[in-house]
């Protein structure tokens, strides 16, 4: 399954390649995709894993940039 979600304030595409390569690290993370152009990331992941990830996901992104906002999938 997979899940989109924002990533507000990201402007730096460094920091857009450190939050991929560190999220597609996370034990249960298939794959992770960042697009600094729009401020997306996807994640894809067994669904019934998704819930307990999303705190490791978000915790990774406020790590490497504190100043990003991280909002849960978009629609």
């Amino acid at each position: 399954m997979k899940k989109t979600f924002i990533l507000e304030d990201l402007d730096c595409a460094n920091c857009a390649a450190k939050i991929e390569n560190a999220v597609a690290a996370i034990e249960g993370v298939v794959s992770a995709t960042v697009s600094f152009m729009t401020q997306k990331m996807t994640v894809e992941a067994a669904e019934e894993d998704f819930e307990a990830l999303i705190g490791k996901i978000e915790a990774v992104v406020k790590k490497v940039d504190g100043d990003i906002t991280f909002r849960k999938e978009c629609k």
